[in-house]
């Protein structure tokens, strides 16, 4: 299981965009420069130049190998890092859950497969089943990236059940 540390205060802020955690998941795997980042999410260049700046300063992106556009010009892809995945950021706020809504509300629901499941366990048990769902992702998340294969999202949230005291 990936041992986790707690984010900085840099950190924590740098996550606290629901942009910026879009703008990683669109450079995992493969680099994309500013202009491509502000393209895909139809967002002015400049302003994604902002969030692109703080994901680099913080550890988030990468740039990588410079390169020519198309009409010559100086162009930087920027690579997740995978940084995020390593951290813990307890009692952030509706930022994951922001991102996760305006990710899936760009699919067609016939794309999405959704569920939830009520459980009642133990504390060891539920000790266990926190510790299978984080290894299991865990094994899923190291795995290297295939560029050719179609690209998934998930979001999981554990948490008490209001609804059953």
């Amino acid at each position: 299981m990936t041992e986790r540390r707690l984010a900085t205060d840099e950190e924590a802020r740098a996550l606290a965009s629901s942009l910026r955690l879009r703008i990683l998941r669109i450079c995992l795997g493969e680099g994309h420069t500013n202009k491509e980042i502000a393209d895909i999410l139809d967002r002015d260049p400049a302003s994604i130049l902002h969030h692109t700046r703080t994901l680099v300063r913080t550890g988030f992106l990468e740039p990588q190998p410079e390169r020519r556009g198309a009409r010559g010009a100086r162009e930087i892809p920027y690579l997740a890092t995978k940084k995020s995945w390593q951290l813990s950021t307890p009692g952030s706020d509706r930022t994951m859950l922001d991102t996760f809504l305006e990710e899936v509300a760009l699919v067609a629901p016939d794309d999405r497969d959704t569920t939830r499941l009520g459980l009642r366990l133990s504390p060891a048990d539920m000790e266990d089943f926190r510790a299978q769902l984080r290894s299991l992702l865990d094994d899923f998340a190291n795995r290297p990236d295939d560029a050719s294969a179609a690209a998934w999202s998930l979001f999981v949230a554990l948490h008490p059940d209001p609804n059953r005291p």
